[in-house]
């Protein structure tokens, strides 16, 4: 009897996670004998769990915070050029030799759906510079929009986005700002949260109504809950907004083909399983496949 194969999630938290919906209705759909989990580790944890993957018969991860910038630091393995443009990894796949491959199909998700909801910005703001500001950075840079701000509370990490991207895309002005007002949501077209306020309830909301205008389209990375305290201001005030659900699905499908190529991801089935587990009464725009 074929083994079966097992993918996952590492990260810490991951109780928020849909991942497992997602790739488990893809296994199903394409009757292949695999499964994805959920792999919460503390950081001391890693390098030892990491280890023992070909044992375990584990063939591809998914990372996530707090360990997509963290993993290349101290995890030996190859790295494709987006990896090392980001500086972060979010997909690992594990080779027929046991070798780790680095990939950050985050970036490409983005793209996706902003393409699907056909967003052409020219001048965005970010909240946050972790993992996947880094990958919202890359692809937007890629996109050619003429500027970025980025604005974290942690001004050394907003300083360190602006330096390396300023120096990838010179057509593109990365400036790292003091504080949400310098962020100058009124001459911006698209807003970004790709922190991680707004996935807790008591989480303070950090824009004020008054930032915002018809021409701005406001995009929170966060999915669960569907709808954050950022998107019911902009559903509110009737701004354009969606949640990363869409960003999930298609970093999720281009993860899929890196693991089992030639095989290629069923869009539709992944996609049917995040809508019916994002729930939420008042949820933004519904994710579409392209």
């Amino acid at each position: 009897m074929t083994q079966t194969l097992t993918f996952g999630l590492v990260g810490n938290p991951l109780t928020h996670s849909l991942s497992p919906l997602m790739h488990n209705a893809a296994f199903s759909k394409l009757k292949i004998r695999a499964r994805y989990k959920l792999f919460p580790l503390e950081e001391k944890n890693l390098q030892a769990f990491l280890a023992g993957l070909s044992k375990r018969n584990i063939r591809g991860l998914n990372i996530t915070i707090p360990y997509k910038e963290k993993i290349l630091r101290f995890i030996p393995g190859a790295k494709n050029s987006a990896v090392t443009s980001i500086g972060a990894a979010n997909t690992l796949l594990v080779d027929k030799s046991g070798k780790f491959k680095f990939f950050n199909t985050d970036y490409l998700g983005f793209l996706r759906h902003i393409a699907f909801l056909r967003l052409k910005p020219r001048r965005a703001a970010i909240i946050g510079a972790g993992g996947a500001a880094r990958a919202v950075c890359f692809a937007l840079g890629r996109k050619k929009v003429s500027e970025v701000n980025i604005y974290d509370i942690d001004n050394f990490r907003s300083l360190s986005l602006m330096k390396i991207f300023n120096h990838i895309f010179p057509h593109t002005k990365f400036k790292a700002v003091g504080n949400i007002d310098e962020l100058g949501l009124s001459a911006k077209d698209l807003l970004v949260n790709a922190s991680s306020v707004g996935m807790r309830p008591e989480d303070p909301l950090l824009i004020d109504k008054r930032m915002l205008h018809p021409g701005l389209f406001i995009y929170d990375l966060i999915y669960n809950p569907c709808e954050t305290k950022l998107l019911k201001l902009a559903e509110d005030s009737g701004i354009p907004h969606a949640n990363g659900l869409g960003m999930l699905l298609y970093q999720g499908v281009e993860s899929f083909n890196i693991w089992l190529r030639p095989r290629k991801a069923p869009v539709d089935a992944m996609q049917s399983a995040l809508e019916k587990a994002c729930v939420n009464k008042a949820r933004p725009r519904k994710v579409r496949a392209l």
